[in-house]
């Protein structure tokens, strides 16, 4: 370890020496390196969570499996949560980590090497820059940004301060759908023009909140941060934000950046050169501003110059299974649970059950080629579709960021941030068209929409001050 610990030293100096362009986006906090190695006394990485509500609880869950991680640290806006996970982790034989509110103090610690955040989308970006800035290896949330800029701006920042960062698209890791997209890249089910990603989750509505009092204990101006300040209701807060365009990104941004990131890298493409989105908010009277039907299509040029094409569709209840993807539960009458035993339809439906249809397919010239969430692949060959080969075999994400943390090899990251940025991208091109009603003529070597001021207006978005992306890195 001396080799790697040396490295670990410089780098970090190196990084910390380049942190004073950010200071100022983080309101004059001061980060004082500690001339150490990355990690602490017992040789563990000390990796702090953010965002502990829903998603970052899952961090905590896998981080504590690892002997060479130590949780240091928790951070969110929510003291009640604070309190209630404490005591989770308490009973679980976890040491107690520190606990901040502010995600800024938190970062004066010295002690940490990683952050792990699972804030909602519009402080992903934001929040990861800072903790660059400040010398952080970052594991993101998917998507990694609320906005095409302030993607591109965690990118540079990445670069810049030489960061281990990685992207929550958790399929990456997944060992079946690494060896599916290696048998389509070896030709497989041939030439592979069109791709692919299904997101039919069911979603019930989320009704109508009136406004009403901040809740005790939550810090609802560092809550908000970027976003505009809007009155506090239930629906703008917990989970519901995922549902308010200021704050999310609809379930295309969130199950949906799964099966996006899946389909473009099967598809083997970056940018697109055109997008088009149509959908509605159906079925619901009630506070959901993002639509719960969506389907985009995208063109995009190989590297060979051929024509290729995406689609995604997002729909939000009652649906069909394709390819197999989500194939019905059965019931103990044999029939399917959707129509047999109630209490087993409401037990299928919480267990991933008939409602729902997540994936990819992908089309060739020899078959096609169908994912299930991230640990299986299955292919039908020739004209007969004869069944081919079939794999199912899980991985994770967590892990793969921890060892790349130690080794320092980003080029190991499954899920790279410089990745994650161009399906986050795809992401956002899909919901502006969707917002401005037309199809958008993208610029992949500009990153920019062509002829379309508002469209490029929404791509790079606003912030509140002092939560500010910084224009320069």
């Amino acid at each position: 370890m001396p080799m790697e610990s040396e490295l670990s030293r410089r780098d970090f100096l190196r990084s910390s020496a380049r942190t004073g362009a950010g200071l100022a986006a983080l309101g004059g906090v001061n980060f004082i390196t500690d001339p150490r190695t990355v990690f602490g006394a017992n040789n563990r990485v000390r990796v702090a969570v953010v965002g502990i509500h829903g998603q970052g609880w899952a961090h905590v869950q896998q981080y504590s499996k690892m002997p060479e991680v130590e949780i240091a640290a928790l951070c969110d806006v929510d003291e009640n949560v604070l309190t209630q996970r404490l005591g989770q982790m308490e009973k679980m034989g976890i040491r107690k980590p520190a606990t901040f509110v502010d995600l800024r103090k938190l970062l004066e610690d010295k002690s940490i090497d990683a952050i792990s955040i699972a804030t909602p989308n519009h402080w992903h970006s934001l929040q990861a820059i800072w903790a660059c800035q400040a010398g952080k290896d970052v594991y993101v949330e998917k998507p990694m940004s609320h906005t095409w800029f302030e993607g591109r701006q965690l990118v540079r920042a990445a670069e810049k301060y030489n960061r281990v960062v990685q992207h929550g698209t958790n399929s990456r890791s997944g060992k079946a759908v690494i060896e599916g997209v290696q048998k389509m890249r070896e030709g497989l089910i041939g030439e592979v023009y069109l791709s692919r990603g299904l997101c039919y989750k069911w979603r019930d509505t989320i009704g109508k909140a009136a406004q009403e009092q901040v809740p005790a204990g939550v810090n609802y101006e560092l809550w908000t941060g970027p976003a505009p300040m809007k009155p506090f209701t239930k629906n703008r807060f917990h989970y519901n934000w995922h549902w308010i365009w200021d704050t999310g990104d609809g379930d295309f941004g969130n199950q949906g950046i799964h099966e996006l990131d899946v389909a473009r890298w099967g598809l083997g493409v970056k940018f697109p050169y055109k997008v088009a989105a149509v959908g509605a908010h159906v079925m619901f009277d009630d506070d959901q501003e993002t639509p719960n039907v969506l389907s985009i299509a995208y063109n995009f040029k190989s590297p060979e110059g051929k024509e290729r094409v995406l689609q995604f569709e997002v729909r939000h209840w009652m649906t069909n299974h394709e390819a197999e993807i989500g194939t019905p539960a059965f019931g103990s009458s044999g029939v399917p649970a959707a129509i047999g035993n109630a209490g087993e339809a409401r037990a299928a439906r919480q267990q991933r059950g008939p409602q729902n249809t997540i994936g990819n397919i992908f089309y060739g010239s020899k078959g096609y080629m169908a994912m299930d969430g991230y640990d299986s692949f299955r292919t039908w060959l020739g004209e007969s579709h004869e069944p081919g080969p079939q794999g199912k075999a899980g991985g994770n994400n967590w892990a793969n960021f921890i060892d790349c943390v130690r080794s320092r090899k980003k080029e190991d990251l499954n899920a790279p941030v410089q990745e994650g940025h161009i399906s986050a991208t795809l992401l956002h091109l899909g919901n502006v068209s969707f917002r401005v009603g037309r199809t958008l003529n993208f610029d992949p070597a500009k990153e920019e929409v062509i002829g379309d001021a508002e469209a490029n207006r929404l791509l790079r978005g606003t912030y509140r001050t002092p939560y500010v992306v910084p224009e320069k890195i």
